[in-house]
């Protein structure tokens, strides 16, 4: 994996054919330093601020855009009928490495239009992580990608046609020196955490079958992998000397793709991107130790157009990722890439269920319309979509980062030279100057602002999902100062309230219809914890009657599944819980999620350590849809909630958590 913050400097030399090469490829002590677990995320000198929750929202019709409403505080009362957000510092999930988008050519082009100092606060906006949002990763185009202001598309190492340069005498960056590295270099002083990735959109046209940078695939020639792997070393050395060390390199942007539409593209089987990273492998272990090799880089799920495409000489691989990770290269991976352009966010997850030691990364999407659609509308529902299966549906899914795609464009979407002609930047720049925040900049600044790179994302309870279904989403993250950070989406057409609740303590809120939220507060804004989770892995569920939806949902740790009866409640419904050896708990909380009335009108609370044998530990009735029963010191296999009486509603849990005292 990746080493984070500054590492020892590391002089190294790499041969291509004659060519040498000495450089450190690491992170340079003397030239910035990490962001501290001190730093505050949020510049505020009012010590009152600083111990309440702090409040930023941004809202479809743009009447809040990223604005910072009045605090609230641990102990606000909430809605007793609103759902409970449960968040558990306690349970630490994966490392974030940040948040971000590319400085393509030509979001470099676009920002150099404008005067210095316009440039300047422009990329102190973007990168400062007091002052600005704080992006925190960037993916660079290795060589071109289609959004160039170039009239040709090039690579780093061009070669005339016919000829080849497998020593790599021709490689240069040159060209990457004109516009993109100055942007990169002041970018990193803003923020000295900042995440670099290195993408090649192509490997040299003079490696391909084709002979173009558009179009074919990589030669099958032993020699040809050799050279393709020392040019991706010497991109990350070269930026390493330029100010601009790299964290992660990937060796094909979407290699799935079978018609690239006039721009850079490889066709890249599991098979031969295997044979690359082997061969990557040992190189960047000796060259760039602590460069992380990310594998597959393309979408959840196979894209409509590459599955029309294929052909029995090019056929698609569903299970690419899988194959990369279970064979030989696997070892040099650090993880897999994904983009957003087809499937959803669930590909990641069950990667990461497969394969729980390997990391997971979103590094590339780029809106949710066509061209055409009103500006209001494309505004609300790309918020709306990013939201769902980016900012939350993606981090909930393990992944480590969430990468947007241009950072900067023109107002016609360009410029760029084949490819997407709908892709959107983050910032929109006109051709007077002016400036317009997307979407994509909003759905991006309510992560990167608040969750720096190094922090973990923590457990909570989110009702929502990527599709969408009116409840309230969200994903929580502690800093490595140790505050939270909780991101909150209503997916909801009204308003919706709900309660956070962290430990002992909790606070009631209200979001307006579709808004995007971040609550932010230090670590001793909520007191103590009181009770820790008990974990619930292993463990599984059945229920009488079977009902609707999954017994599996009340231990699934997710709260947007749901197990409900059916049907009227009456005394004997029981869900049991065998926990898959004994555990030690204190507390049974039943969350009914969005189905507020759905709670037992009154239940009991039995033990057993057999399954056969129960005694009663306790008894009540819900209080809502988050009810928390305490059963005093039990340790025991199987636990069982039965309903002791009656009710016209139907009986919905989404979860069922344990807890003992702390």
């Amino acid at each position: 994996m990746v080493l984070l913050g500054v590492a020892a400097v590391v002089a190294v030399v790499v041969r291509g054919g004659d060519a040498t090469t000495a450089t450190t490829c690491r992170r340079d002590a003397s030239r910035v330093e990490p962001l501290s677990a001190s730093t505050p995320l949020v510049r505020d000198a009012a010590p009152e601020r600083q111990s309440a929750v702090q409040v930023w929202v941004t809202t479809p019709d743009r009447s809040e855009l990223l604005h910072r409403r009045d605090p609230v505080r641990f102990g606000t009362p909430a809605d007793p009928g609103a759902p409970t957000v449960v968040v558990d510092p306690q349970q630490e999930l994966q490392q974030m490495d940040g948040f971000g988008a590319s400085m393509t050519d030509s979001s470099a082009e676009v920002l150099h239009r404008l005067d210095a100092d316009a440039r300047d606060a422009v990329v102190r906006e973007l990168f400062d992580p007091v002052d600005g949002i704080g992006l925190s990763f960037l993916r660079q185009p290795i060589g071109s990608s289609d959004f160039t202001a170039a009239e040709r598309h090039h690579s780093l190492d061009d070669a005339p046609p016919g000829s080849t340069d497998l020593a790599l005498e021709r490689f240069s960056i040159a060209r990457d020196e004109q516009q993109v590295l100055p942007l990169l270099r002041r970018a990193r002083e803003l923020n000295p955490d900042l995440r670099v990735m290195g993408t090649p959109w192509s490997p040299p046209a003079w490696m391909k079958t084709s002979g173009s940078l558009v179009g074919g695939q990589l030669e099958d020639d032993p020699e040809v992998v050799d050279a393709y792997a020392r040019y991706l070393v010497r991109f990350a050395q070269a930026y390493a000397d330029a100010g601009v060390p790299v964290d992660y390199l990937s060796v094909q942007n979407e290699p799935q793709a079978r018609e690239p539409d006039d721009y850079p593209a490889a066709v890249m089987p599991a098979a031969q991107q295997a044979e690359v990273i082997e061969a990557l492998g040992p190189l960047l272990d000796e060259a760039c130790p602590g460069v992380g090799i990310l594998g597959f880089d393309h979408n959840w799920a196979v894209h409509r157009a590459d599955a029309a495409a294929a052909t029995g000489a090019r056929p698609l691989e569903d299970d690419y990722p899988a194959r990369l990770l279970e064979g030989p290269a696997g070892r040099w991976l650090a993880g897999t890439a994904f983009h957003a352009y087809a499937g959803d966010p669930s590909a990641m997850a069950d990667l990461h269920e497969a394969f729980p030691d390997k990391g997971v990364w979103c590094t590339e999407c780029s809106g949710s319309h066509t061209r055409g659609d009103a500006e209001e509308k494309v505004f609300a529902d790309t918020l709306d979509w990013q939201a769902r299966m980016l900012t939350i549906g993606s981090t909930r899914a393990w992944a480590r980062s969430v990468v947007g795609w241009n950072i900067a464009l023109d107002d016609r979407n360009g410029p760029h030279l084949g490819g997407c002609g709908t892709c959107t930047g983050l910032l929109t720049v006109h051709d007077d100057g002016s400036l317009t925040r997307t979407a994509e900049y909003y759905t991006l600044a309510h992560l990167s602002k608040f969750v720096v790179p190094g922090a973990r994302r923590v457990a909570s309870s989110s009702f929502g999902t990527t599709a969408g279904n009116g409840q309230v989403a969200d994903a929580a993250f502690t800093n490595p100062d140790g505050s939270t950070a909780l991101v909150v989406h209503n997916q909801g057409d009204g308003a919706a309230p709900f309660t956070v609740a962290v430990g002992e303590s909790s606070f009631g809120y209200s979001l307006p219809a579709g808004a995007l939220a971040t609550f932010t507060w230090p670590a001793s804004a909520a007191g103590g914890p009181g009770v820790v989770a008990v974990p619930l892995e292993g463990a599984t569920a059945t229920t009488e009657p079977r009902g609707e939806g999954s017994a599996a949902a009340l231990v699934d740790d997710d709260s947007s599944t749901r197990w409900t009866s059916g049907s009227a409640q009456v005394p004997g419904q029981h869900v049991d819980v065998d926990l898959g050896g004994p555990r030690r708990f204190s507390r049974v909380a039943l969350d009914s999620g969005g189905w507020t009335g759905d709670g037992a009108a009154s239940f009991a609370v039995s033990v057993s350590d057999d399954g056969e044998r129960w005694r009663q530990v306790a008894e009540g009735a819900s209080a809502g849809q988050l009810t928390s029963v305490d059963v005093g010191e039990v340790r025991a296999r199987h636990l069982r909630v039965a309903s002791t009486g009656s009710s016209r509603h139907w009986w919905s849990l989404v979860d069922l958590r344990l807890y003992r005292a702390n």
